[in-house]
Order: C-alpha cells, then sequence, then structure tokens
C-alpha cells in the first residue's frame, strides 16, 4: 500500500513537471531588476595579439572559421575592409578548433542606423562553447544596451538568461566595443555528473562585468539551464540572431589557449 502511494505521488509530480514545461515560456526567465549601474569606460587600444595568440580574425579571411549546421562548408559571413559582417540568411559560425580553457578577445559595433528595440536591436551571441548546432552552448550576450531597455539577464555583457553584468559600460550604436574573456570550461565525470562547473570572467570596454562567474549550464532560452550535455574542448561560435534588424560586426579576434 505505501509503495502504491508512492507510486502515485511519482506519477503526480512528474505530470506536473511536464504540465509546467510544457506552458513554459521565454518570458518565465527574464530578470529586469537590479538594473545595472551605467559607467563611461575608459580608452581601449588593441591593435595588436599577443606573440602566443592564435589569431582568429585578421581582417583578411574566414579560414579559421566554418559553418555551425555543417562543419564541412566554410564560413560565409561577409568580409570587408578588415571587418567581419553577420550573415544572416546564412547561420551561425563557428572556429575550426576546439578549445578549453582559454583567453579571448574580440571586438564588435551595432550598427549607427541601429533600429528596433529590446532584443531585435542588434542582437547576436558570443558562444564561449559551441556544443551543437543552432544556438546550443554558453552565451555572452551581444546587443544594443547603451540606451536600450531590456531584461537586464539579457543585455550586452550577461551570461545570457544567467547571470546579470556587473555594471553597463557599453558604448553608442556605431562605435567598436571589446570582450575580453577568461573561460574554463566544465569537467564531468565518465558518468556525465559534473565534476566542476564552467567558470567565466568577463571584461566588457575594460570593465569588469563577470567575476569568475560559475555557470548554471549552457544557456537555455526556455527554462532553466544544466548541464545537461556530457562534452569536451569545443569551438567559438558567433551567432547570426534572426532579428530584423541591421547586422552587426566584428574585427580583431584573437584566442589564448589555458592549459
Amino acid at each position: 500500500m505505501i509503495k502504491n502511494k508512492f507510486l502515485l505521488t511519482a506519477l503526480l509530480a512528474g505530470s506536473f513537471y511536464m504540465a509546467h514545461a510544457q506552458n513554459a515560456k521565454p518570458e518565465d526567465t527574464e530578470v529586469w531588476e537590479p538594473v545595472p549601474v551605467k559607467v563611461t569606460p575608459g580608452v581601449t587600444d588593441f591593435k595588436s595579439a599577443p606573440s602566443d595568440a592564435v589569431i582568429l580574425f585578421d581582417g583578411k579571411n574566414l579560414d579559421q572559421w566554418v559553418m555551425t549546421e555543417d562543419r564541412n562548408k566554410a564560413a560565409n559571413w561577409f568580409v570587408k575592409d578588415n571587418i567581419l559582417t553577420v550573415n544572416k540568411a546564412s547561420g551561425n559560425i563557428e572556429t575550426k578548433k576546439a578549445f578549453n580553457n582559454y583567453q579571448l578577445h574580440i571586438e564588435w559595433r551595432i550598427p549607427a542606423n541601429i533600429s528596433g528595440t529590446g532584443q531585435g536591436r542588434g542582437n547576436s551571441g558570443l558562444f564561449l562553447a559551441s556544443i551543437g548546432k543552432g544556438d546550443a552552448g554558453y552565451e555572452l550576450q551581444i546587443v544594443d544596451s547603451y540606451d536600450n531597455k531590456t531584461y537586464v539577464n539579457g543585455m550586452a555583457g550577461s551570461i545570457y538568461k544567467q547571470f546579470i553584468p556587473l555594471a553597463n559600460p557599453a558604448r553608442k550604436p556605431g562605435e567598436w566595443q571589446s570582450y575580453d574573456v577568461v573561460w574554463t570550461a566544465p569537467v564531468f565525470n565518465e558518468d556525465g555528473s559534473v565534476k566542476s562547473p564552467a567558470r567565466v570572467t568577463v571584461f566588457f570596454n575594460g570593465v569588469l562585468v563577470q567575476n569568475n562567474t560559475t555557470l548554471l549550464g549552457p544557456t537555455q532560452y526556455i527554462g532553466k539551464p544544466s548541464y545537461s550535455v556530457k562534452h569536451g574542448a569545443s569551438p567559438i561560435k558567433l551567432q547570426a540572431h534572426g532579428d530584423k534588424s541591421e547586422p552587426i560586426s566584428f574585427r580583431n579576434i584573437w584566442v589564448r589557449e589555458i592549459q
């Protein structure tokens, strides 16, 4: 009789969870407060990479990149005047090489003539580890956050839908911005359980916005993140977001592997 009660309780709990999951919405995991304080960033100038860096984009070609949906295809975003611009019609791109722990530098620019509001205003994403097709992986958000209201765990400098940035040092659309990232990849046990979770430190335009933050798992647009996929070294991915706003651009991308 007791066993039957336990079984009934488990079945009811499972049914409740499934019903809740089916009714989940993206808005459920949006956080709007507290709003990070605005900070005017200082001058940052990274014209050259360190001698031991792997140059991921030097302004000339996309030899270090492939299409996420088909890694046998060369990346076909637009390269002109030493600048890489998103090709929204083609999809996400990611590095040919996979990385564990690293230091990354990347510069990005929201178009000066940007339109739209909220998440539809210059949206892209830097996936610190791509663990599958589409938008699977761990996302550091890229979006116009200079004077653009959105949920704060979805603004520039946030670990998307997980952690709010410590400050908002965003520059105006049309100006170049930078991320400097220290990424510590997650480590898994043989059974797939987490031995040590992913951690990340992020400087946004030279201002600390994520301080050795421990991630809850890969990014989830709907629902709570968790470490449900065991993986090793992974590519770095750039997102071709499907909004209707003008595409953003990148330049000067390099990475240093950390042992």
